[in-house]
């Protein structure tokens, strides 16, 4: 990882905060049994800082073409969203049905797929009209969604990933997602980042960096302190973080969470090994 000698004096004045949050984190995933030994833990730095409306309770997230994709939940709250990354201004919108609550999304080529809740059914847009193309169903819960071009990764809250055909969007195949073999449950909002599944665990500020070909979990980043509870402007307990969005071309990775005033750009940094 290339690191300016700025950044990195930075990195060192607030590397006490960052173990700090580091160890509170590590003994939430020890009780949740997500410490394991050879796994390597992720800290971060905050690159950039950029507006997020609060209103938007966020459940998935892309970059592509130069703006932000986001879709939002809540029964008769739900939508796809276009916004533009440096003001946080919603460019575009469309509201799902009152009925359904919007869940995670993802591109395949020209077109966005979105998830809802418990419906058992899925959307397809397209990506520059946001017209609604078809529907597709599935069984049981949808939460996130992720495609690597070849394949769509779709979680449902429970350890299990399933990965569809990007085409007829059929279940080709699932994995287990776990560490040192031990299930890692509540997965949630998915990205692929250079051929890793990154997935929020749905309540924990950790996000899992995932190997998609055996589903072993291969590091895991430590979000703590990103914007703690008192800063994000709202008691609602679900305003948690959710949130993870690539720029392929650019290498920037940016987070958020469900009404979080604010979107982060940030940069990992390898802190330890467990």
């Amino acid at each position: 990882m290339n690191i300016n000698a700025k950044v990195t004096a930075k990195i060192k004045r607030t590397a006490g905060s960052l173990l700090l949050g580091l160890l509170c984190t590590v003994g939430l995933m020890s009780e949740m049994g997500y410490a394991q030994a050879a796994i390597p833990v992720y800290g971060y730095f905050v690159k950039n800082t950029y507006p997020h409306d609060p209103q938007a309770f966020t459940q998935g997230l892309l970059f592509k073409d130069g703006h932000l994709y986001e879709s939002t939940g809540q029964n008769g709250q739900s939508s796809l969203r276009k916004v533009e990354l440096t003001t946080g201004k919603v460019l575009q919108k469309s509201m799902l049905d009152k009925t359904v609550f919007g869940e995670g999304i993802t591109d395949v080529g020209d077109e966005i797929l979105g998830l809802t809740w418990i419906s058992q059914t899925g959307y397809v847009f397209d990506q520059k009209t946001f017209k609604l193309k078809r529907k597709f169903s599935y069984q049981g819960e949808g939460w996130g969604l992720a495609s690597d071009g070849k394949f769509v990764y779709m979680s449902d809250g429970t350890a299990a990933i399933r990965v569809l055909n990007p085409k007829t969007l059929a279940e080709v195949r699932r994995f287990e997602v776990k560490a040192e073999g031990r299930p890692i449950e509540r997965l949630n909002e998915l990205e692929m980042v250079d051929g890793e599944l990154f997935a929020n665990v749905w309540g924990a500020d950790v996000i899992a960096r995932i190997d998609p070909a055996s589903g072993k979990v291969v590091g895991w980043i430590d979000l703590t302190g990103l914007l703690p509870p008192e800063q994000r402007g709202t008691a609602n307990p679900d305003a948690v973080l959710n949130g993870i969005a690539w720029d392929a071309r650019g290498k920037r990775l940016f987070v958020t969470g469900k009404l979080w005033p604010k979107l982060f750009e940030i940069e990992l940094i390898e802190i330890q090994r467990r």
